[in-house]
């Protein structure tokens, strides 16, 4: 009997190996040109629909084409290797920090309430707002299904994307995207620039809505640790939220210098 009872295990063991050697062999292999995309579309569709992705979204992704823009600026994103002053002058610190103060005084009872609901002043805010879109003036104009599906197709990050196109393909399916929605280069939309995962957690609203976006990046950086009060320069307390935000490191220190000069006052081209 207890000789049955492992022969049995042995073989309920060997069942459990293929089957999870054919779930790998099963699923959507990445690539690295357009050659494997539509292959890889059907496959991925597949798995989606396995794990509850409903019609409206397959039927998008279905519909994305490979997106070679997308893959270029990935390939290309040097700005992120410049010296802080040379990143602030690309990015044209000057007019951000001038408008965004500006900004302040306009729509102070908009950032007042964000500050009291998040504990977020209104300088790092603005900061992002200004850095990601020019103040909503440069929202991209890229199909942003199309980007983050050939992202999670590419064979340089397709972990990180998959889990942007699972969100996405989901926010579809609820209606607050489409697959028509346009964005940045690597799927980021809104005024703030969300990726679809952030949408899903932190979003409020709209986020074509500068109020909305505003809202939810406040959202964000509290729910990565922000705390009411405290500074967030390089080394303070907050710093690590506004490193959740962006993981290159010329960008958190431009954006909490931006962010200073906003809330205090004084140019770009201030001491550090």
């Amino acid at each position: 009997m207890i000789r049955g009872r492992a022969v049995a295990g042995a073989v309920l063991g060997a069942m459990m190996l293929l089957g999870c050697l054919a779930s790998s062999a099963e699923a959507a292999q990445c690539g690295s040109s357009p050659a494997g995309f539509e292959a890889w579309k059907r496959e991925f569709s597949a798995e989606a629909q396995g794990k509850g992705i409903g019609p409206t979204a397959l039927s998008a992704l279905m519909q994305t084409n490979y997106a070679s823009a997308t893959i270029a600026a990935d390939r290309g994103q040097r700005s992120f290797s410049l010296t802080l002053d040379q990143f602030l002058a690309k990015r044209g610190a000057t007019t951000i920090v001038a408008k965004g103060r500006q900004l302040k005084q306009s729509q102070a009872a908009l950032f007042a309430s964000i500050e009291q609901r998040y504990g977020v002043p209104p300088g790092p805010l603005i900061a992002i707002w200004g850095m990601e879109t020019g103040f909503g003036s440069q929202r991209g104009n890229q199909n942003m299904l199309s980007s983050i599906a050939t992202l999670a197709y590419d064979c340089r990050r397709p972990e990180f994307f998959t889990d942007q196109l699972y969100a996405a393909l989901k926010l579809i399916d609820r209606g607050t995207l489409s697959g028509s929605t346009r964005g940045s280069m690597h799927g980021e939309v809104g005024q703030t620039q969300f990726m679809p995962k952030s949408i899903l957690a932190y979003g409020t609203g709209n986020l074509e809505v500068a109020a909305n976006a505003l809202n939810s990046t406040a959202n964000f950086l509290k729910a990565h640790g922000w705390r009411a009060g405290a500074g967030y320069q390089p080394g303070e307390p907050n710093f690590a939220a506004i490193e959740a935000w962006n993981a290159a490191g010329v960008y958190q220190k431009a954006i909490a210098l931006m962010g200073r000069q906003i809330d205090e006052g004084g140019s770009a081209a201030a001491s550090r």
